[in-house]
């Protein structure tokens, strides 16, 4: 985006914003030319026309409507020429002097007891312009940025030394917090920036809300200056309009050498702390996260710097500046901001004070910020050339693949059973995506032996192996419904013990009785219909049943026993006492329904035995309790039955 005005003959530009997106560096691989320097250049040049096409269109707008009678209005001045004058007199050899300094708390404090000084003189009891100190401050601020403006102009010297192009000492470090999952410190002059990096889970991405067409972002910049940065106290609350800006900025910066979700399925966060401040924050902010990309094993495609680029206009004269002080961006005509990598340029952000600049001095100020731009890339590739070849041992080790759309619901399971089963089991955590088309599972761990196994039983969902008939497993219950229990005998394979097969001949009213959700149970492969429905037998026999063991549970719980009646016997039930009775175990015609749909259900009665304990002695319905043999009450438990009695 580029906006311009008419100045004579031609287009002065006075603002100009633009970055790369996320696929930029796929572009470049297919073969379209990179954004150089020269580039952009030839697009400022081209920019004219289009702007002075718009600019006359407005003129000729304006002249058919016409345009309305300017306001009156009287100008207002800072300060009087008076105050300017003596200001310059008493204050200009001194301030001169202050702003030779290099160090910027030293240049700072020297310039706050100057101005002090020549406030008290002039603004005293006695002074001059006693009633005029916001005229006397506004000339002391004005005739400092005067001196440091002719200085740079007629020597062509800088505040701190150094000449028009020359860059400040700069460092690079990572690993500097071993627990993070990457940092990077950059520090150029005393500016310092942090940055720490943390990886997730793809749906840790951020949700927007926005009028765009974007709904959610995985990689993610953040700003922080706190007070301090400048040598400063304060309070820190909320972030600020110029936290967001400058946060944005480098994340544009970097946005074309992140890897796609395909590439690298992680959401990444980047926090940049200012730790110290004067010039070009959001330049330092891009070089540290490049190098916190590069520590926490992200693959970008190439390293990418920053610099910040200013102007001095006098006399006609454009001096260009590299790499700002905090003070040359206040007293300076322009803030040219440029990031890239050694090949291309990803982003920038330009804006003037003054009415615009021609085309050629922003093409040879391009040209400088990438002779600073590559200096720095040079000092960052001596301390971390390339992406570390994994991540730190604290981030998430994770893999994501895709899964057919219909097979989303067998990962998942009822109510995310199934997924949340495998991340209590495996202690990874797991994902599923989709995008109408196809899903995508993310699994992450920082153990990889958890990963891995993850996607083992994840992959045996999607491809189960099959179930042999005749061979024994051991299962888990999964599901319970009234005709039988369902049970997981392999991943992503279950089957079916049927009520009619789970006493072993002995009638069970409810499956409730004999099994629970999650309880483990041996059992036969009997069939494996052409459809993959598997049906299922227990080894033991449950509640009881024929060829169970009389003590203790028979490879499920023991029946309940029933509780007493108004017809039915009380008191001892030793012996084997009580008459056989015929047993409903549900309505007539759900067992017929049953007994069409799955076959016979079992014999109607129970004859006594030793494992039951007798005849069953009274009707169920007619509130007779079941008593004889060994059968004990709730009270007391007799014979050899070991478990609870049956209600």
């Amino acid at each position: 985006m580029v906006a311009g005005r008419a100045a004579g003959d031609d287009i002065a530009i006075m603002m100009v914003e633009g970055g790369g997106t996320e696929k930029a560096w796929s572009y470049y691989q297919a073969g379209a030319p990179k954004v150089t320097e020269e580039v952009i250049a030839d697009g400022l040049e081209a920019c004219k026309t289009w702007i002075r096409e718009a600019i006359e269109l407005q003129n000729e707008l304006v002249g058919k409507v016409g345009r309305r009678e300017p306001l009156t209005w009287e100008s207002q001045l800072d300060y009087g020429d008076d105050v300017a004058a003596k200001v310059a007199e008493i204050g200009r050899d001194r301030l001169a002097e202050a702003n030779r300094i290099v160090d910027k708390t030293e240049r700072n404090a020297a310039n706050d007891a100057i101005k002090d000084d020549i406030v008290a003189q002039l603004c005293g009891d006695d002074g001059e312009f006693a009633f005029r100190l916001r005229e006397v401050k506004a000339a002391i601020r004005s005739l400092t940025k005067q001196v440091i403006r002719d200085r740079v102009v007629s020597e062509g010297i800088r505040i701190d030394g150094r000449r028009p192009a020359d860059l400040r000492p700069v460092s690079a470090e990572v690993g500097v917090i071993d627990t993070a999952h990457g940092t990077g410190l950059f520090q150029r002059g005393e500016t310092q920036v942090l940055n720490v990096l943390t990886l997730g889970m793809p749906r840790m991405d951020q949700l927007l809300d926005t009028l765009g067409v974007e709904n959610k972002k995985r990689y993610m910049h953040h700003y922080n200056m706190p007070p301090y940065s400048n040598g400063e106290t304060g309070r820190i609350g909320g972030t600020k309009r110029r936290e967001i800006g400058h946060g944005l900025l480098a994340e544009r910066a970097l946005l074309p050498v992140v890897p796609s979700l395909e590439e690298w399925p992680y959401a990444l966060r980047l926090v940049s702390e200012v730790l110290s401040s004067n010039g070009s924050t959001s330049m330092a902010s891009v070089c540290a996260s490049s190098l916190s990309l590069m520590d926490g094993g992200v693959p970008i495609k190439a390293p990418v710097a920053g610099i910040a680029m200013g102007l001095i206009y006098e006399d006609d004269k454009y001096v260009t500046l590299t790499d700002i002080l905090g003070s040359e961006d206040a007293f300076g005509d322009m803030d040219f901001k440029v990031a890239g990598t050694a090949d291309f340029v990803t982003a920038l952000q330009l804006d003037t004070k003054i009415e615009g600049l021609p085309a050629d001095v922003l093409g040879a100020a391009l040209q400088q910020a990438r002779d600073a731009r590559v200096q720095i890339l040079e000092v960052m590739n001596a301390t971390i050339a390339e992406p570390r070849s994994e991540v730190g041992a604290t981030a998430p080790k994770m893999i994501s693949f895709e899964i057919p759309i219909d097979k989303i619901g067998e990962v998942i399971g009822p109510k995310g059973k199934v997924i949340n089963a495998i991340q209590a089991e495996t202690g990874a955590d797991i994902s599923v995506d989709d995008d109408g088309a196809v899903g995508t599972v993310s699994i992450g761990s920082p153990d990889k032996e958890k990963v891995a196994e993850a996607e083992r039983q994840i992959k045996l969902i999607l491809n189960p192996p099959t179930a042999d008939v005749g061979a024994v497993y051991t299962g888990r219950v999964v599901n319970i419904t009234k005709f039988g229990a369902f049970v997981n005998i392999l991943p992503g394979r279950d089957g079916l013990v049927h009520i009619s097969k789970m006493g072993g001949g002995r009638r069970i009213e409810r499956v409730e009785d004999v099994l629970d959700l999650g309880d483990e149970i041996e059992v036969r492969v009997d069939d494996v219909d052409p459809n993959g429905k598997v049906s299922l037998t227990p080894v033991t026999p449950l509640g009881g049943g024929e060829g169970a063991p009389t003590g203790g549970s028979a490879g499920g719980r023991p029946e309940r026993s029933a509780s007493p009646s108004a017809g039915g016997p009380t008191g001892d039930t030793g012996g084997n006492g009580g008459s056989g009775a015929d047993v409903v175990s549900f309505e007539d015609a759900f067992d017929a329904e049953a007994r069409q749909q799955f076959g016979d259900l079992g014999p109607a009665t129970v004859p006594g035995g030793d494992a039951g304990g007798g005849d069953r002695g009274g009707p169920r319905r007619g509130g007779g309790r079941r008593g004889g043999g060994d059968r004990g009450g709730r009270g007391d438990r007799g014979g050899d039955r070991g478990g609870r009695g049956r209600r």
